[in-house]
């Protein structure tokens, strides 16, 4: 079992920066690959980043590719999303997302793969 909760979000003018942080709980944490999703209001959750087990490998959406950047620090349980360029499309509410799945790519990008979900943090750019 892993809970997860998310801190970081909040106002920000767009062109501005945040770091979200994913806080885990359970010895196991380095076991799961990590992944973040937001959903914005009316619209479906998307894909917005994940980090493999020992956070050598890393996907992003193609939405936030060269602007946000996923880590993780097994050592203290957390992951973290760190969002450079902020635009007013990435106006959300994130979610952090662990599971244990196959090392193939393809997965990391599925919501369904992810069996622990948090609660999530609102991040709001304003333009």
């Amino acid at each position: 079992q892993v809970q997860l909760v998310e801190s970081g979000g909040g106002l920000v003018q767009a062109g501005g920066s945040l770091r979200l942080s994913c806080a885990a709980s359970g010895r196991t944490f380095s076991s799961y690959a990590v992944g973040w999703f937001r959903q914005a209001p009316g619209k479906e959750r998307e894909f917005v980043a994940a980090i493999s087990r020992g956070g050598g490998r890393t996907y992003y959406g193609d939405s936030v590719k060269d602007r946000f950047t996923i880590s993780r620090d097994n050592a203290k349980n957390t992951v973290y999303l760190q969002m450079n360029s902020l635009k007013p499309e990435d106006t959300a509410v994130y979610y952090c997302a662990a599971g244990s799945f196959p090392s193939s790519a393809t997965y990391y990008y599925r919501a369904g793969q992810y069996a622990y979900w948090g609660q999530g943090t609102q991040v709001t750019v304003s333009s």
